[in-house]
């Protein structure tokens, strides 16, 4: 039976940690790993996590450089088969999604897997915000903007062993150039499970207005290095955002 190791960051985020440690807990899916990283909070988040401290396979809380560095602290120290990320905002949509995930690894012998997401509102969950729905994988999509949602993505811990962790140097969007290096190499074989595997609470490092332009302008980086269209793949990966927005308005459930 596959392992799961499923990395969880944080710093100072007590009010949704727990829901976040109570969301892998609760998973049906026997055989996974939680591996908590936290940056030395001091709010009270501590405190929270060493309730469940006996139910986690790895925990440490010490300073970081950043969410990056976090996450490769979190890669170093997974022992499992596959290797996930569950950030402490997030949780998942049912008790199954796990196991689905690694139905999947088994049935397909992929070396990532990923699929759908959904963003809700922070105070209230049930309301869903913006939807994200993915695809099977074609390369030209790239060129348009496309990447699967990142915490939807599950790789074996042989990718990272081989491709290599999260580039530190990015501030934001780390996780953009982390699925472009994926993505663009010919010898990493992918499938897309059609479930949504996450829902994300609104107000992430990367959701809010103060920090777009800076992570425009990775991306931009990012986009140019990979030979993609520059501002034209930035402008269609920014326009993307649109229908995913509208789609809950428009359907009583995501489609």
């Amino acid at each position: 039976m596959l392992k799961i190791s499923v990395i969880t960051i944080v710093y100072n985020n007590k009010n949704t940690i727990e829901s976040c440690l109570q969301a892998v807990l609760s998973q049906d899916y026997p055989n996974i790993e939680h591996v908590v990283i936290d940056g030395g909070s001091t709010d009270g988040t501590q405190q929270l996590i060493e309730k469940y401290q006996n139910n986690l396979g790895y925990y440490i809380s010490e300073p970081d450089t950043g969410l990056y560095n976090a996450l490769n602290k979190g890669i170093r120290a997974a022992t499992g088969d596959i290797i996930g990320i569950l950030h402490s905002d997030d949780f998942y949509p049912n008790s199954s999604t796990l196991g689905e995930v690694a139905a999947a690894f088994e049935a397909t012998h992929a070396d990532v897997v990923y699929g759908n997401g959904m963003f809700v509102n922070r105070e209230d969950p049930s309301q869903i915000k913006r939807v994200y729905k993915s695809a099977p994988f074609r390369k030209a999509l790239l060129n348009y903007g496309w990447v699967p949602l990142h915490t939807t993505m599950y790789a074996t811990a042989a990718v990272f062993e081989t491709y290599g962790m999260y580039e530190e140097g990015y501030r934001i969007a780390g996780d953009y150039e982390l699925s472009l290096r994926w993505f663009k190499n010919p010898d990493i074989q992918f499938y897309f499970l059609d479930r949504w595997l996450v829902q994300m609470r609104l107000g992430g490092k990367s959701t809010t207005a103060a920090l777009q332009k800076k992570k425009s302008a990775e991306d931009l980086h990012i986009i140019r290095r990979y030979g993609l269209w520059g501002v034209f793949t930035l402008a269609f990966k920014i326009a993307r955002k649109i229908p995913q927005y509208l789609a809950p308005r428009i359907f009583n459930t995501p489609t």
